[in-house]
């Protein structure tokens, strides 16, 4: 690998994840000289929580900067640059390069890993061989990771979600889930996930905490975002422990920088809400309006129009408005709901028990010019005799 000659790097810019760059001064790197090729790099950005995961055990370690040094993407040209690429295909974060064997080692768990063997003797354990410590590391993995972008990412999808709704509910019940396996009581100076250890558990989960406590609440979360025994742990862990309290203030600078250059202002349900007034439809879903209901899958709904411009007429509505009071404010966020509108509006067209024939005129009117008469999206679905074109 081509290293590169400079001496410091003292301004530091970290990479949000989508690969934006914004200034951290707070984080300085260290550069590799030629005289210092044979030692390793951690590749990384002080806001990359997996990534922070890695240095929290760089530093409770004590790992020096002349054993593995941190630096950041950017000295290699950022992360979609063929330097780096050839480092890590997957143009990804954190990356572990140079290692032992000059092997490049992508992936934070698989980084942890290494150093947790190669640096055996140095620091604390982690207990590498502790079935809670694994789990919570896992668990944290496979399903809060892969869905952790619903958090500040502009649009989905989130992992397997399409809706920030679906990806944000998921995410807090995965945080009960390992809020489970937390035990209630520990020793007297217990402050870690296991006990009197710190643990990979510790290191793999506190990083995303701070993402969780700290933007939950720009989606309406109200009261404390984490669950409680979690609450518990990470207030004691940031308090009693430097190192993780190091790591708290370098995410959190990130976020704050993410924060005050506007991030959220154009994401939905944090800048971006749905303000416009309940409809005849919100009492509708509600009940408190009778309709005569021929489909609910918990996503839409339709009924009969109690005013038929044939003799089939369906409405087919969206549970949860999420803004669409017309199609105009469509985005890439409600492409799965528009999809299972038409679905829905397509099954629904072939029930002759509802009085459909031989297809359906399935209509969406758009704002006055187009005829739309209740603010919130919905579909017509005619048919039982021929329909005439152009409409009137």
């Amino acid at each position: 690998m081509k290293v590169p000659k400079t001496l410091m790097l003292k301004a530091f810019h970290f990479l949000s994840l989508s690969s934006t760059l914004r200034p951290v001064s707070a984080f300085s790197m260290s550069m590799m000289s030629s005289s210092e090729a044979t030692k390793s790099t951690l590749y990384d950005m002080p806001v990359s929580n997996n990534g922070a995961r890695c240095r929290l055990i760089l530093y409770k370690k004590g790992i020096s900067n002349d054993e593995v040094a941190i630096a950041s993407p950017v000295e290699l040209g950022g992360l979609k640059t063929p330097e780096y690429l050839a480092l890590n295909p997957q143009g990804k974060m954190p990356l572990l390069a140079n290692a032992k064997g000059g092997m490049n080692i992508p992936e934070s768990d698989t980084i942890c890993r290494y150093l947790m063997s190669t640096y055996a003797e140095k620091g604390p354990c982690f207990l590498p061989n502790d079935a809670k410590s694994n789990l919570i590391a896992r668990l944290h993995d496979m399903y809060i990771s892969t869905i952790q972008g619903c958090l500040y990412k502009a649009a989905p999808p989130f992992g397997i979600f399409a809706t920030r709704e679906d990806a944000l509910e998921e995410l807090q019940k995965q945080l009960q889930v390992i809020d489970g396996l937390i035990d209630d009581s520990t020793d007297t100076d217990g402050i870690y996930l296991c006990g009197s250890d710190v643990s990979l558990g510790d290191a793999t989960l506190f990083p995303t905490m701070i993402f969780v406590n700290s933007m939950l609440p720009k989606f309406g979360v109200e009261g404390d975002p984490l669950p409680p025994k979690i609450s518990k742990w990470f207030a004691e862990v940031r308090k009693k422990d430097a190192d993780f309290a190091k790591v708290y203030d370098e995410i959190q600078g990130g976020i704050d920088s993410w924060t005050s250059n506007g991030r959220w202002d154009s994401i939905r349900m944090a800048g971006v809400r749905d303000e416009d007034p309940p409809t005849i439809f919100d009492s509708i879903i509600s009940g408190e309006i009778p309709a005569s209901v021929v489909h609910d899958d918990g996503k839409v709904l339709a009924f009969k129009d109690i005013n038929p411009a044939a003799p089939a007429h369906i409405l087919v509505i969206p549970k949860n408005r999420m803004g669409l009071s017309n199609l105009r404010k469509g985005t890439a966020e409600h492409h799965e709901i528009l999809g299972q509108l038409l679905v829905t509006a397509g099954d629904l067209s072939k029930k002759e028990e509802l009085g459909f024939r031989d297809g359906a005129r399935i209509v969406i009117n758009d704002g006055p010019d187009g005829g739309q008469e209740v603010p919130h999206l919905h579909v017509h679905v005619l048919g039982g005799r021929p329909l005439a074109w152009p409409p009137g």
